[in-house]
């Protein structure tokens, strides 16, 4: 664990992995099911990140990167096989859009990691990361996309989809190139090392992943035009 860190910012942080939790298996149909496989997977990343197997920056391949696979893999399954689509599908439309408000409270989490030099700036509202507009968002979108209970604006809902993904992805990016390994590109006065101790590592592993899919979900189904 990090150390030199003030309480109230783990707890900030496992309260927002918790209300992560909370808003995607509310908007499952399967809350049993996916509750136990989402509590498995945060069960064996938390055991790997409590033991440092993941602040061994000089490991080849790196060993947060093989943790990631399987996630980005089940993400890719959730899309290309019959059972993924019907899974994915059966997501609560508004559920999944309002799952974004976590993005705040990260925001806010990555800031004062920012503060004790664990993370560096360019990841935070202060740098490059402008990822806390889709959590600010969220809910005005949530609110004018379904006010009305029997018609969404869908251009509207598409277009913001893709707006926040691509803000998700760009500061996916600038964290990943950030990270004290061999392909590092940026902030070598101070990498991004706090994703590699617990709890942190769930930032990565669970918060980043639920939100990717939950884009990825929504502009399936937008596209598709299914209801919500």
């Amino acid at each position: 664990m990090v150390t030199n860190l003030p309480a109230y910012v783990i707890i900030i942080f496992l309260l927002t992995v918790a209300l992560t939790f909370y808003l995607f298996v509310f908007s499952a149909r399967k809350k049993v099911v996916v509750s136990v496989i989402l509590l498995l997977w945060l069960l064996l990343t938390g055991v790997l990140s409590f033991k440092g197997i993941f602040q061994n920056s000089n490991a080849i391949p790196p060993r947060l990167a093989l943790i990631m696979i399987p996630a980005l893999v089940v993400i890719i399954l959730l899309f290309v096989t019959k059972k993924g689509r019907a899974f994915t599908d059966e997501l609560d439309l508004r559920k999944i859009t309002l799952v974004h408000i976590v993005r705040i409270p990260v925001e806010i989490t990555l800031f004062v990691l920012a503060s004790h030099k664990v993370i560096p700036e360019l990841m935070t509202f202060a740098g490059r990361n402008f990822d806390i507009l889709s959590g600010l968002t969220s809910p005005i979108i949530y609110f004018i996309c379904f006010k009305n209970s029997h018609v969404i604006n869908r251009k509207l809902l598409l277009g913001w989809n893709f707006i926040c993904l691509g803000l998700l992805l760009n500061i996916v990016v600038n964290a990943v190139l950030s990270l004290p390994y061999p392909f590092q590109l940026f902030a070598f006065d101070q990498p991004n090392i706090a994703v590699l101790y617990f709890p942190f590592t769930w930032l990565p592993c669970f918060i980043v992943v639920i939100v990717l899919y939950c884009h990825l979900a929504a502009i399936r189904k937008l596209l598709q035009g299914q209801s919500f």
